[in-house]
């Protein structure tokens, strides 16, 4: 297909409150609900996407922005030119029992053509993730490279006045704002200070941050999921899609046994022969979490607050039938609490550390449990494996002063930020021996004695013989080429020595609506409710609760929003 034939073509669209009628109706403004959106709206079909909250982007806008597509686009441009069955041969060989074959396939043909949908005619366009490997390289087709792309940086001054309408990054994992992609990017910070082509770029990114701060009170130079909010934002402008912020839809209208519409908590109806349910997940709603989370009262979610289940009690109320038969019911990923002086309180995702030589996870007993290089994803799993009931899930990540300095650990910068402060707000411990560490954590002080000496044995061999750290692809490219022979693996030598304690955590919800291969919402016997769809975290996950990229939760919202508005539309069109 060509560029976007949206009723709006390039001009600017306005809310229209007195419109009624629509082909579509999404609800929800993150990944999936852009993208179904914007899908529809190039179909041809009038569009409305209806948000709760005063902004766009849901969680997808504090997200790390990348999207797992194998076979797209930029890769084959590239020369990564795959045939289907290897993406398909190691998803079936993660996901065992889990594996659903229609709803995989429809993925896999699907994802391609959605990064060439948005690239051909949206302001959407891709960077390749060409270095990026799937997370277990021993499984059979796991990918090398090639299989994930991510929105390129956008200015935001393109969207004019919705630049008000986008959500705005959080506090924990920006520098006053700006946003820091991985991979050049983010290692150009890391190594400003011992690189003068660093030290020059991260110089004049943060200046005209700075005065971006002081023309526009936020940053404009977007990275990561705001910039693949921001692009689609402006693609939904361009194709004439009615978007309504700070209306909250109440129930949905059906006939009986299709969807004619919705309802606004205002009375107003809006008619449409399909809706497409994009709302968040549950990982808000504390009900639906404490029937399916293990050790719901310790988890700590990086959602946004109005990711509460709306859309799957509003699927519910007509018959649809929520899924909770998957491996785990969430996107999990280690966590530490921060506490800033002005009060709130947030949690910090620890995505990049973990896998940096220099740094181990501990329980309280203070010995490892687990291989810290591997997925966030798998990092929990491990940490409520080997937690008995009746204790807490909590573990603690250890470093010395060298590694601090060098890599930053959570929200802690390395140099040539201070640090200090964050040991008198007590969220990063610290000792000059393992010994007051241990006492000033409350884990075991010989327990993480024995464990550091026998850590250091192996790293100054550059080995990890208990869990096998630097082993594979996906674990090399988390660690620093700087540090040979293994880039994950470093001594834990120089005092004094610090940590922070992590505890299980999620992105969002992997436990969902039952879907069809169509992105269509399923009744309990398999049959479709007609005219209702659902993608990203509204829908159970397509795999089966299992986490085998970075990338796999905006890879399936894009994805299935796409597959949901081209569905949707071209329906509508044939009745």
């Amino acid at each position: 297909m060509g560029p976007l034939r949206g009723r709006g073509g390039n001009k600017v669209a306005v809310n229209t409150p007195e419109k009624a009628s629509f082909d579509v109706i999404v609800l929800g403004s993150g990944a999936a609900g852009l993208s179904a959106a914007v899908t529809a709206a190039g179909h041809g079909a009038r569009v409305a996407m209806i948000e709760k909250e005063p902004v766009i982007g849901g969680t997808t806008a504090w997200s790390g922005g990348w999207i797992w597509s194998p076979r797209n686009g930029p890769a084959k441009r590239a020369g990564i030119d795959e045939d289907i069955d290897a993406p398909r041969t190691y998803l079936k060989g993660v996901l065992g029992n889990y594996f659903d074959a229609k709803r995989v396939d429809a993925f896999l043909k699907a994802a391609p053509e959605m990064v060439s949908f948005f690239e051909r005619g949206t302001a959407l366009q891709f960077d390749g993730g060409f270095p990026i490997p799937d997370t277990y390289g021993h499984v059979a087709g796991a990918g090398t490279g090639g299989r994930s792309v991510i929105a390129r940086p956008y200015d935001a001054r393109d969207l004019g006045a919705d630049i008000a309408l986008l959500r705005k990054p959080v506090r924990e994992t920006t520098f006053l704002g700006m946003t820091i992609q991985a991979g050049a990017d983010l290692r150009a910070f890391m190594t400003m200070t011992r690189s003068v082509k660093s030290f020059a770029y991260v110089t004049k990114r943060t200046l005209l941050h700075f005065r971006d701060l002081a023309l526009y009170r936020r940053g404009m130079d977007l990275r990561n999921g705001i910039a693949l909010v921001g692009r689609l934002l402006k693609s939904a402008r361009m194709a004439g899609v009615d978007i309504r912020t700070g209306q909250t839809v109440t129930h949905l209208n059906t006939d009986g046994s299709t969807i004619t519409g919705v309802v606004l908590s205002d009375g107003t109806n809006l008619s449409a022969p399909s809706v497409v349910l994009a709302c968040g997940g549950y990982p808000q709603d504390d009900t639906r979490r404490a029937q399916t989370f293990p050790r719901n009262e310790e988890h700590r979610t990086l959602a946004v607050k109005s990711a509460n289940g709306s859309g799957l009690a509003l699927a519910e109320a007509v018959g649809a039938h929520v899924r909770t038969d998957i491996a785990r019911p969430a996107a999990f990923c280690p966590v530490s609490t921060v506490r800033w002086p002005d009060g709130r309180v947030a949690q910090f995702p620890h995505i990049i550390d973990r896998g940096k030589p220099g740094l181990i996870g501990v329980l309280a007993n203070g010995q490892r449990f687990c291989n810290e290089g591997l997925g966030y994803h798998d990092y929990v799993e491990a940490l409520l494996r080997v937690t008995p009931e009746g204790t807490p899930a909590r573990s603690w990540l250890i470093c010395d002063h060298r590694f601090l300095r060098r890599y930053g650990i959570g929200v802690v910068r390395p140099q040539p930020l201070p640090f200090k402060q964050w040991i008198k707000r007590g969220y990063l411990k610290t000792g000059r021996t393992p010994e007051e560490l241990a006492r000033a954590c409350g884990i075991d002080a010989n327990g993480l004695t024995q464990t550091l000496a026998d850590w250091n044995a192996g790293a100054d061999r550059g080995e990890d013989p208990a869990f096998g750290r630097g082993t594979s692809p996906y674990m090399r490219l988390q660690g620093d080429p700087e540090q040979t022979p293994n880039p994950n693996v470093a001594p834990i030598r120089k005092a004094p020595f610090y940590a922070v304690e992590v505890v299980p955590g999620s992105f969002g919800t992997f436990a969902g609506l039952a879907t069809n291969e169509n992105a269509q919402v399923l009744r309990a016997d398999g049959s479709v409710i007609g005219g209702l769809y659902a993608a990203g975290t509204d829908a159970a996950s397509v795999f089966g609760g299992f986490y085998p990229a970075g990338g796999i939760n905006l890879g399936p919202a894009m994805t299935f929003g796409f597959i949901a508005g081209r569905h949707a539309a071209q329906t509508g069109a044939n009745t």
